[in-house]
């Protein structure tokens, strides 16, 4: 099964929440919609900046845990290494 790493924020440069999913599309909806309460909801990450591809859930969750030890500017600088406007990508997913 395909795992997605992703990351949300609530505006650029905002406050930056990391997951992790098998099902991307349905994930980002559930953040949008205020489905799961938790961190995101809390801080109003709805805004998908950034995701990543793995061809098993086991390593999108190894890289999850690794990306949230990283220092918050390396987490900006892969943002914008794909977004560098900090669109929205969540409407680019179909």
């Amino acid at each position: 099964m395909a795992g997605y790493v992703y990351i949300v924020t609530n505006q650029k440069n905002g406050t930056l929440y990391i997951g992790v999913t098998s099902d991307l599309e349905r994930r980002i909806y559930e953040h949008r919609e205020g489905l799961t309460p938790g961190f995101a909801w809390k801080y109003g990450c709805t805004r998908l900046v950034w995701y990543e591809e793995h061809w098993d859930i086991g390593s999108a969750i190894q890289r999850e845990k690794s990306l949230k030890r990283w220092y918050r500017q390396w987490k900006i600088d892969l943002v914008e290494a794909m977004n560098p406007d900090w669109k929205d990508l969540y409407l680019t997913l179909w």
